[in-house]
């Protein structure tokens, strides 16, 4: 059985499908072992409601050390899941092919610093894209640099606004992060 840590910072709409689809068994011989917050948010209650250990570290200049002491060594993936905070470059070397992000488009455009959540949809609309999608990819010390794994577009179309790309590109997430676990997970 492979372990997964979560690292969360909001609602965990995104746990939520990993712990789903390990339930159904889409994503195979797995188990979210430990969820990690930044902050208070909805993540750590699903953690919660599903019984699997939550911790809470505050945001601050000693996260990625207090990081450090709370990853069980015998973790085989961490897993960012609308986790907004930034790691620190030794942590992802340290964790270096284990360590991966979701994020909410085509990446390399619209990544980086400042770039999540409507700030990349804002971005996509006002760069007048006639493509957007999602991205999975390997965390490394460079903010939305690493390798992707996984990447799936849709149209965006005249009528599209910042809003109805968040939900298309969220129901893409959805669909391409169990995919890109197993993968990773070798599954």
């Amino acid at each position: 059985m492979k372990n997964i840590v979560v690292l969360v910072s909001g609602s965990g709409t995104n746990l939520q499908r990993i712990i789903d689809t390990i339930d159904n068994g889409e994503i195979q011989n797995a188990k979210v072992s430990l969820v990690i917050a930044d902050r208070e948010c909805f993540g750590l209650e699903r953690a919660k409601n599903h019984n699997i250990e939550s911790i809470l570290i505050p945001r601050g200049k000693n996260f990625s050390s207090e990081l450090v002491k709370v990853i069980p060594e015998n973790t085989d993936l961490i897993v960012l899941a609308g986790f907004l905070s930034i790691l620190k470059s030794e942590f992802c070397e340290n964790w270096n092919g284990k360590i991966i992000n979701i994020h909410p488009a085509l990446l390399p455009k619209f990544g980086g610093k400042g770039m999540w959540g409507m700030n990349v949809h804002n971005a996509v609309i006002e760069a007048k894209e006639v493509e957007s999608g999602a991205t999975v990819h390997f965390v490394t010390p460079g903010i939305d640099e690493g390798e992707a794994i996984l990447q799936k577009s849709f149209e965006v179309t005249a009528d599209d606004t910042p809003e109805t790309l968040a939900q298309k590109v969220h129901q893409i997430e959805y669909e391409i992060f169990p995919i890109a676990i197993n993968k990773v997970l070798g599954n």
